[in-house]
């Protein structure tokens, strides 16, 4: 997935809670692209994850599904 084409919005984890995304940034010394994240819920500070590991699949009771889900524009955006 190019960063272009990244949807910035609300997404849901795989393990339920949901989380918005701010932004792409590239790492300083390896040129990764990552993905920088809030989580709605807790004290929500930043976190920021490799853009690959963000949508990769994983494998849950043998199937496998988004780590993330897009759920839709941040909440912000809706209004």
């Amino acid at each position: 997935m190019e960063s272009d084409e990244i949807q910035l919005g609300r997404y849901r984890h795989y393990k339920r809670k949901e989380y918005t995304v701010l932004g792409i940034a590239r790492h300083s010394e390896t040129d990764e692209m990552m993905v920088l994240y809030r989580p709605e819920y807790g004290e929500r500070n930043l976190w920021v994850r490799p853009q690959t590991m963000f949508f990769e699949d994983v494998t849950v009771s043998g199937t496998s599904i988004p780590r993330f889900e897009y759920l839709g524009p941040a909440e912000s955006e809706e209004k």
